[in-house]
């Protein structure tokens, strides 16, 4: 699979066109990934997002005691360490290829020169992101309101 079959592929991706997608397909590096191995590890520090072009990936976090808790498992099309393309930062979570893993990784530092040069499509994928990002939070809204104490949540 190509870079830009990946891409094509990739939900977070949907609404781009053959040009956009191009332009994408320009700053990104293919990756390959032997089961077992992390595409990064909780706490490390994020420097691209992944798009999964072959194989599974699962998703954890380390528990209180140290232990490796699943919250989950990506496969192709799928996209991981969105939010690294915003604001680079520590990783929320592990993620360890299950299967042999051909991914594409879109690097924080090649996107911000992109930024310069093509800002449309950069704002185009951050608009997606942060649209990809609200539909993850509604869908689990009544799980983060478990989290807060009664009444803490702002009125908007």
């Amino acid at each position: 699979m190509t870079v830009l079959d990946a891409l094509k592929a990739c939900t977070l991706l949907k609404g781009f066109t053959e040009t956009g997608l191009q332009i994408l397909a320009g700053i990104a590096s293919d990756r390959t990934f032997p089961r077992g191995a992390p595409l990064f590890v909780e706490n490390m520090v994020a420097e691209s997002l992944f798009i999964i072009g072959q194989g599974k990936v699962a998703i954890s976090v380390k528990g209180k005691n140290g232990e490796e808790i699943p919250i989950g498992e990506l496969g192709p099309g799928d996209s991981l360490g969105e939010l690294a393309l915003l604001q680079q930062g520590q990783r929320m979570c592990s993620a360890v290829a299950l299967t042999l893993v051909s991914a594409v990784e879109l690097r924080n530092s090649e996107f911000q020169r992109l930024l310069g040069q093509k800002p449309q499509a950069c704002l185009k994928l951050l608009m997606a992101i942060v649209g990809q990002f609200s539909a993850r939070l509604a869908d689990n809204r009544e799980a983060l309101r478990t989290l807060l104490p009664r009444g803490s949540l702002p009125r908007v």
